[in-house]
């Protein structure tokens, strides 16, 4: 038994050790890079507080050696004349002087590692004659959408019909109770990335300014509309595994909901994870060009889960909208009145409203019929992708 007097220690050690799983994601440093480029921002970041941890002890040990020197108990007089001293004019250029030095020592290795961030590869490694130590083995594509992350890799995809169509990827934030601990950190789709790769990497945005972010990748790009922004990583060949970030750059209502998460796999394994992308890509491909007329009630359903995934975020899943920048859906005008104008609006824009032409003709045809079919609207018509495509 514990007396009552040793029963608040007790209590204490088991709050202390109950709690380190979750002290144990407190990082006192940067996580492990896991590329060249993290790793020589990483080593700068070291130098840099190596550097000022030792003047920061230099600095304590004179304060604290000055506050026991010449307390008040000891009858010590302040110097009204230290400022005419040697060393009191002197300090002031001293001290910046000292600081002009920390500057100075890591401007190097800084200026190496700015180097090493600004000059992407871009010759294909492929290429007769191509530079071993300045071309890349694949391309990567991150565009920003408010508020989820959309890659493509240019390189990499299918022939159907006579067109090249590229390999994409929809990666959006997912509720709390699926994400569970990983909640704002946790997607549906992640971004897999083979290891031991050279990628040249490029960041834009479709809307607002975005940030793509993984820390232990060691970069952060901003995402710009209108602007192709480049890095390029190599992850190392044994740090395979799961990586997360975020968007850096505030986009708007829903910033905290664009995570990031990478998956670093072998290179056979990332292959195999492309053919299994790409029979998926051939399947959607047929079913889209196929021959046929699609019923309300198979465009009702791709309609909703294409709305839920690439509409809601704005105009809320049950079509009330979100103030004057995203009106609501559900018994407006455009969504009751001509097919047409409904099909353009997509198409093209409006105000705050990004273009969406880069879905398909079957996704937004099937958004079109689901927001004039939905929460009431009830106008009865099924657009086709036909429809779409002769508005294009």
């Amino acid at each position: 038994m514990f007396s009552r007097k040793g029963m608040p220690k007790v209590a204490t050690a088991a709050a202390v050790l109950a709690s380190a799983p979750a002290q144990a994601e407190w990082g006192i440093n940067f996580p492990p890079p896991v590329t060249p480029i993290g790793q020589s921002i990483y080593d700068v970041h070291m130098i840099t507080m190596q550097i000022s941890t030792v003047l920061m002890l230099i600095a304590f040990a004179f304060i604290g050696y000055s506050i026991y020197k010449h307390r008040k108990s000891k009858g010590y007089v302040a110097d009204q004349n230290f400022h005419k001293s040697w060393f009191g004019s002197w300090s002031w250029v001293l001290v910046p002087a000292m600081v002009l030095g920390v500057d100075l020592t890591i401007a190097g290795s800084a200026q190496k590692t700015l180097e090493q961030f600004w000059e992407s590869p871009r010759t294909e490694c492929s290429q007769p004659g191509a530079d071993p130590e300045f071309c890349f083995d694949m391309q990567l594509k991150v565009i920003g959408h408010q508020w989820w992350w959309e890659y493509e890799f240019p390189d990499i995809g299918v022939e159907y019909k006579g067109q090249f169509y590229p390999l994409k990827v929809e990666s959006r934030a997912v509720e709390e109770d699926k994400a569970g601990s990983d909640y704002l950190r946790e997607v549906d789709h992640a971004l897999i990335l083979p290891v031991d790769t050279t990628m040249r990497i490029l960041n834009t945005s479709v809307d607002v300014n975005h940030a793509w972010w993984v820390p232990e990748l060691g970069f952060k790009r901003d995402a710009i509309a209108g602007y192709i922004m480049e890095t390029w990583a190599k992850i190392d060949a044994d740090k395979e595994g799961t990586y997360r970030g975020q968007c850096a750059e505030l986009c708007g209502t829903w910033h905290a909901k664009m995570p990031v998460v990478v998956k670093a796999v072998s290179k056979d394994e990332f292959n195999a994870w492309v053919e299994k992308e790409k029979g998926v890509m051939l399947a959607s491909l047929e079913e889209q060009f196929a021959v046929k007329t699609w019923t309300m009630e198979e465009m009702m359903l791709k309609g909703e889960d294409a709305y839920n995934n690439k509409c809601a975020a704005c105009h809320q899943v049950n079509g009330t909208g979100l103030g004057a920048a995203f009106p609501a859906l559900k018994g407006s005008k455009i969504a009751l009145g001509a097919a047409k104008d409904h099909i353009l609006m997509v198409l093209n824009g409006k105000g705050t409203m990004p273009s969406w032409k880069q879905l398909s003709d079957l996704e937004i045809a099937a958004i079109v019929t689901y927001e004039r079919n939905a929460w009431g609207n009830n106008v009865g018509d099924v657009v086709q992708p036909g429809d779409v495509a002769a508005l294009r």
